[in-house]
């Protein structure tokens, strides 16, 4: 019986861990990196221990430092999450050999499907339909456009679209790196690109006793970097007889290694209805939650039980419903997906049903690896929670998701939010009309588009409130002049907006746009607009100010009355957008550049970056070198408009 769990994890599925863990009486211990030891899992654990260094590779890949963490904390089981060491079967068999108790699959099994390569070849064998396997370097042009994937790893790292041969060597190579940083393993292949295919996969739980349960399947198909962002059960395009064919697939994959405990089976479904076989995740997925939800279960539970070598009953639970999950990502969509770092000032959704578990009835759940203040920093993935709803049908579900999201509080970091709101009251995605394409097809220009598409009055109501927050012991506005308006300036972006407006002698606002104050404070403005009342909180973090209201949320800079000259960055110079390592350098000093080329590329959050020349011209300096880190703001390149260049 397991009394003491070490978790070799972080974040969100660390304290989702715990959760059953409390439920069940198990002490759960964590282990931590130096940048996540003020973070909400560690606090949350009975015991913690430290794992010094910073990065992946120096702390939460080290098997053998994770496995002395277990024998100093006293624990006698280890779970590994998912990601870094939890499908590494090495990982697992030392645990074993350390005479700790694994919640995972054998050893066995994780080295038969470890390798996507010689998974897609066991499971051939059993008759499950599969793409075709192809080596990187006998890729010719007939059989483009093909899909670069790393054999160790999933969630997006080390996989690369390729449509042009002569892309290929360069996209092989940045994708072996970033399996390499991921995974510790850099072995990459290539499939064909089945375009216009949907992403669907089968939860399977099975004992130890021959019991096998398909779990439903789950729709992941909306993706970016062919990462999932949007994840729903029951799929809205798979048909009974499809079902039928997913789950005798993924059931006869689970068998053919004597699976036990949670693992997905993941499919490509053509537009045809054929489907496909990509590979068996043997672990616990990212987007479990909605499995959870629809069908009553809870697979950690289930996971430390199995571990425990208990039974499952012979039949699975019938599912109820329909669930919907999205990723908040601390990201820029609208600019590549540019990952972001920073300090969390405030995270709140409202209504939520339950954290971390299936609420009691249809409703909101939320898995967070945050609280206000964390700081979101460069070296892991930028998830800051995942945000489910439960209802009885698809529609009722996607609504609640939306407005919960619409209406969440989120400063300090750009996310993803905006988008996730946008797709979920998107037409086609309300019609199941998804594929793993569905975000080129439908564009980000009209997906990445901002909740507030107004923003002034969002910018009075932060003026407004600043002049609440500054008043001391003047009238509110006071002037000498008291016809002549005030001016307050802020940033959305690059886009500057200045707003006008004074108070007159008995406080009653007066703004050309003619809005009407109808109460004031420092943290809230309510204003009356064309009839219509609205509230808006403000809140100010430093140099910036939020404004949340039922539109959505306003992030603005406020600019200085009195401007530093020093803040002012050299023009032509290139700014690196986020703290990183510099992987690679693409030119030489003094070579011509032209607009959107390629100058360097950075690593951070386990992900590569372009930086590219903003402006046609001469690379006139290069700052930086291969492998220096770099904060974000710091200048990287300086590029020299050239005679008759344009930018």
């Amino acid at each position: 019986m397991i009394t003491r769990l070490l978790v070799a994890n972080r974040g969100e599925i660390a304290r989702r861990v715990f959760r059953s863990c409390r439920a069940l009486g198990i002490s759960p211990v964590a282990v931590y990196s130096d940048p996540d030891a003020d973070t909400p899992f560690v606090a949350e654990a009975d015991h913690a221990v430290r794992l010094p260094g910073a990065t992946p590779a120096q702390t939460y890949l080290r098997a053998e430092a994770v496995i002395e963490a277990a024998r100093a904390a006293g624990a006698d089981a280890v779970h590994p999450g998912y990601g870094f060491l939890s499908e590494n079967a090495g990982f697992a068999r030392a645990v074993l050999e350390a005479g700790l108790t694994w919640v995972g699959p054998s050893p066995e099994s994780i080295e038969a499907m470890g390798s996507k390569v010689e998974a897609k070849k066991r499971v051939a064998a059993e008759g499950v339909p599969v793409l075709t396997e192809l080596d990187p370097a006998t890729v010719t042009e007939d059989d483009l456009p093909v899909l670069i994937k790393a054999s160790a790893g999933g969630g997006g790292r080390g996989m690369r679209v390729v449509r042009v041969l002569a892309d290929l060597p360069e996209e092989v190579a940045a994708a072996r790196r970033e399996a390499e940083s991921a995974f510790g393993d850099g072995t990459v292949f290539c499939e064909p690109l089945l375009e216009g295919a949907r992403h669907v996969e089968v939860q399977v739980l099975a004992d130890s006793h021959g019991t096998v349960w398909a779990l439903g399947e789950r729709e992941c198909s909306i993706q970016r970097r062919h990462q999932k962002i949007v994840e729903e059960t029951p799929s809205p395009a798979v048909t009974p007889q499809i079902r039928e064919r997913l789950f005798t697939a993924a059931v006869a994959a689970a068998r053919s290694i004597s699976y036990f405990g949670a693992g997905t089976v993941e499919f490509l479904l053509s537009a045809k209805g054929t489907i496909h076989f990509l590979e068996v995740n043997t672990r616990l997925q990212v987007e479990h939650p909605v499995t959870e939800c629809v069908y009553g279960v809870d697979l950690v539970r289930w996971q430390l039980a199995i571990a425990e070598g208990a039974a499952l009953p012979e039949q699975p639970p019938t599912p109820n419903g329909h669930a919907i999950e999205v990723r908040l990502y601390a990201e820029d969509p609208a600019h590549d997906w540019r990952p972001q770092s920073g300090t969390l000032h405030r995270f709140v959704l409202s209504d939520v049903d339950a954290e971390f578990a299936v609420p009691s009835g249809y409703g909101l759940r939320l898995d967070s690896g945050v609280v206000d203040g964390t700081v979101v920093g460069v070296h892991y993935d930028p998830m800051l929670a995942k945000v489910i709803a439960w209802g009885p049908d698809r529609a009722s579900a996607a609504r609640r998701l939306a407005a919960a999201l619409a209406s969440a509080r989120i400063h300090g970091v750009l996310t993803n939010r905006d988008l996730l709101v946008n797709v979920l009251r998107d037409k086609a995605f309300l019609a199941g009309d998804t594929d793993t394409g569905y975000l080129d097809r439908i564009g980000l220009d009209l997906l990445a588009q901002p909740l507030v598409r107004d923003v002034r009055p969002s910018a009075l109501a932060a003026a407004i409130a600043l002049a609440h927050a500054g008043r001391g012991r003047l009238p509110l506005g006071w002037r000498n002049v008291a016809s002549q308006s005030q001016r307050r300036g802020f940033l959305l972006g690059e886009e500057r907006i200045d707003v006008d407006y004074r108070f007159d002698r008995l406080g009653a606002l007066v703004v050309p746009e003619g809005p009407q104050l109808v109460r004031a404070s420092a943290d809230e403005v309510v204003l009356e607009l064309d009839g219509l009342r609205q509230s808006f909180a403000v809140s100010r973090h430093g140099e910036v100010v939020v404004v949340d209201s039922a539109q959505g949320s306003v992030s603005l800079g406020v600019v200085p009355r009195f401007p530093d000259p020093a803040d002012k960055v050299a023009e032509g110079a290139t700014v690196a957008p986020m703290p990183g390592t510099v992987v690679r350098v693409s030119v030489a000093e003094g070579a011509q550049v032209s607009a959107g080329e390629e100058l360097l590329v950075l690593e951070a959050m386990k992900m590569e970056h372009r930086v590219v020349a903003a402006a046609s011209g001469v690379l006139a300096q290069l700052v930086v070198r291969p492998g220096q880190q770099v904060e974000a703001g710091a200048v990287l390149a300086v590029v020299e408009p050239s005679e008759g260049s344009q930018s």
